[in-house]
């Protein structure tokens, strides 16, 4: 029974529990099964407090007893990067040198709005240190494994959340994005991923990453993506860059499909060199999307490899969360931190703000993009998995982590909606993933046709081999 309540989205538990059928305890437990059996190997959890998240499922199904449910999640578990502040646990950021104790009794945006909303913590979940890259490995917590192959790497920086959602030890999650540390454990470990429009949800304390950074929702469905919006959308006076409120129902727009967009695919935006099974993966999605009535042509949006760009706005970033550590603290780190950030502090003022007039160009030539097409396809990597407790693939030219994300870190750089889909498999057994990238603030549009794909290949249902508990 434990593992068909595992691979339940979050929508098709609060239908069991409107019906009786199950109840928020049962599936804490059923969860906590799971990860204790994968957790050792997967290292996806790097704080897990039953008490805590049993009193949370208890006191949920005690409103459900009485018919006192409260919002869009009442009774949902939810996997909480160790990025956001949770007023019951520390936050340390993967780091040794952050005081937990400083950080209790504070709770982030997203995690405030979850519990008006009734959801049940289910633990913290690893990062690299300060979110920095695109693997998830630090001196504190070590490296988390991909699921599907645990000498490969789950991807970061939220690689935690996506290895979790992936072995069935949690129904959904919350990440945070800066250059694609949503959509890379996503794509790696065959889940979704959702990083929303610049603004759209609420984040504080400020990232020091500035405004590349997104907060948004990981599971294994789309559907439960939207149900998540629905709640992380919540006004927070604390974010002052935050947009104003739509108060959008993103599960409502699910249904409208797909018929009628305009869709630009493009499958190495000109310029990347992308793994021939990623090509014919992502040739396969543009194929079913136009079966479901939209129109998909073959286009590149043709813009230039803004990389050098992203480099000095991300690591200047990277130089600023670390700027008021001594040396001794900085020996505690992960050395390549330190190194990016010492190299970034010795950036010109002219050089950043030249790098912020090429973020600004290429927020106007997506802008100008969309004016004709509803939506950009392309892969959300180049290729799949590569070997764990490496920053870049085996035998790659360069040292640094986002020139393999040439899919990602662009469109934090223009602050648009970007959404990760599982869309296949590579011949070694690893999943691929699709990209789907909206107008500013056409988040729903996006959810839609991501939605509307995963009607047509049930991705949420794919699980890796360690998900079955051969004792059942």
């Amino acid at each position: 029974m434990s593992q068909e309540i595992l691979q339940l989205t979050a929508t098709e538990l609060l239908r069991k529990y409107s019906q009786a059928k199950l109840s928020p305890v049962e599936v804490t437990r059923a969860l906590f099964q799971q990860l204790q059996r994968l957790n050792g190997e997967l290292n996806a959890f790097c704080l897990v407090d039953e008490d805590t998240t049993l009193r949370y499922a208890q006191e949920s199904e005690q409103r459900y007893h009485s018919k006192q449910t409260r919002g869009w999640v009442d009774g949902v578990p939810v996997a909480i990067k160790d990025l956001f502040l949770t007023p019951m646990w520390p936050t340390l950021r993967g780091s040794k040198t952050v005081d937990g104790a400083s950080t209790l009794g504070k709770s982030a945006p997203a995690v405030a709005a979850l519990d008006r909303h009734g959801y049940i913590p289910l633990g913290k979940t690893t990062t690299p240190e300060y979110g920095w890259k695109g693997v998830t490995d630090s001196p504190l917590q070590g490296a988390t494994c991909n699921p599907w192959n645990q000498e490969r790497t789950a991807g970061g920086s939220s690689g935690g959340s996506a290895a979790a959602l992936a072995a069935g030890m949690a129904p959904v999650a919350l990440g945070t994005d800066a250059g694609g540390s949503i959509r890379i454990p996503a794509a790696f470990c065959g889940v979704v991923g959702f990083k929303p429009s610049l603004g759209e949800v609420p984040h504080w304390p400020p990232s020091p990453f500035g405004s590349l950074a997104h907060a948004g929702p990981m599971a294994r469905s789309v559907e439960d993506c939207a149900l998540l919006m629905n709640v992380l959308s919540e006004p927070d006076h604390r974010d002052v860059s935050a947009v104003p409120r739509r108060k959008i129902d993103y599960l409502a727009a699910l249904g409208d499909g797909v018929k009628g967009m305009k869709i630009a695919f493009s499958a190495n935006l000109g310029h990347v060199d992308v793994l021939p099974e990623v090509e014919q993966a992502l040739a396969g999605v543009a194929r079913a999307l136009g079966e479901l009535g939209a129109s998909v042509v073959e286009v590149d949006p043709s813009f230039s490899d803004p990389l050098g760009a992203f480099g000095h706005l991300f690591y200047s970033g990277a130089a600023n969360a670390i700027r008021d550590l001594g040396e001794k603290k900085r020996e505690l780190m992960d050395p390549q931190l330190v190194a990016v950030a010492r190299k970034a502090a010795r950036l010109s003022m002219l050089e950043y703000l030249a790098a912020n007039n090429e973020r600004t160009a290429l927020g106007e030539r997506m802008a100008q993009f969309h004016q004709k097409y509803d939506l950009l396809l392309t892969p959300t990597l180049p290729f799949t998995a590569f070997g764990i407790n490496r920053e870049v693939p085996e035998d790659w030219p360069s040292t640094r982590w986002p020139t393999w994300t040439p899919f990602t870190y662009p469109f934090n750089m223009t602050g648009q909606p970007a959404l990760s889909v599982p869309c296949g498999f590579c011949s070694e057994g690893l999943p691929i993933g699709m990209q789907l990238v909206g107008a500013r603030f056409n988040d729903s549009t996006v959810l839609r046709a991501g939605h509307a794909y995963q009607q047509l290949m049930p991705t949420a249902q794919w699980r890796p081999p360690c998900f079955a508990d051969p004792q059942e």
